[in-house]
């Protein structure tokens, strides 16, 4: 049986993608491919689901504490919460997201493509899954210097992001203070992923009134998700008015 690499016309992708983004060549090729393979193409080998969902996990805990340890030597001088919410900006699903569409990782996912916007977390999902997948390839040095010189490095101003607005729950809820509105987070659905993961969606409500709701895998990434769009609407309506000191 021909291993996935010489299966189809998307190795060649595969192999320009380890080699121009990741510098790299995978020994264990079949972990990528699994870590490639969204649940919505799961397959059963030897009585077992076979999807990124485990890899996504073990990726998950790899990335954070990359992150952490990266964040912790570049800021020597910052709190625990500057730390703390450098942390959640990078590894929020909205940046992995992002992350994984701009190193063109997201062309080589495998998941049922028929329902556009039934999968919002299908990028950053396998981008965690993919570093689990180089964690058990490589080993956890090699995957911290992949994860910081060609990715973080490369692909993330960090300083940058240290100056974005993020926290946009507190920003709102100012905002319904100082005008009498009440603003309130609520959880309106649970969604059980496998493997002991789960996803929360959270919507916000203002005067009681339901505005845009946001899925993670934390209630208070979910919270800031929804927070962020809600805020962003309403500054484009006009109802916010857009702060005069940003730098």
């Amino acid at each position: 049986m021909l291993s996935w690499l010489h299966r189809n016309t998307q190795d060649q992708d595969f192999y320009l993608f380890f080699r121009n983004i990741l510098g790299f060549r995978p020994r264990k090729v079949q972990l990528y491919h699994i870590a490639l393979t969204h649940r919505s193409r799961t397959h059963i080998d030897a009585g077992h689901p076979i999807n990124n969902e485990r890899l996504e996990y073990l990726g998950d805990a790899v990335l954070s504490a990359v992150v952490a340890e990266y964040l912790y030597k570049k800021y020597p001088c910052q709190g625990e919460g500057f730390l703390t919410e450098m942390r959640s900006k990078i590894v929020s699903r909205a940046s992995l997201n992002k992350l994984s569409q701009k190193i063109g990782l997201s062309q080589l996912i495998d998941y049922q493509r028929t329902s556009p916007g039934s999968f919002k977390s299908v990028d950053g999902d396998a981008f965690e899954a993919l570093i689990g997948a180089i964690y058990l390839d490589r080993g956890y040095r090699f995957t911290q210097r992949i994860i910081v010189r060609k990715l973080l490095n490369t692909y993330l101003n960090v300083d940058e992001m240290a100056h974005t607005d993020w926290n946009f729950k507190s920003k709102l809820i100012d905002w319904g203070q100082k005008n009498h509105q009440k603003v309130s987070f609520s959880i309106i659905r649970t969604i059980e992923s496998g493997h002991g993961r789960r996803q929360y969606e959270c919507q916000v409500t203002i005067g009681g009134e339901p505005q845009q709701s946001a899925i993670d895998y934390t209630i208070k990434s979910a919270e800031q998700l929804a927070a962020e769009k809600t805020y962003k609407d309403l500054l484009a309506q006009g109802t916010i008015s857009a702060p005069t000191d940003q730098h």
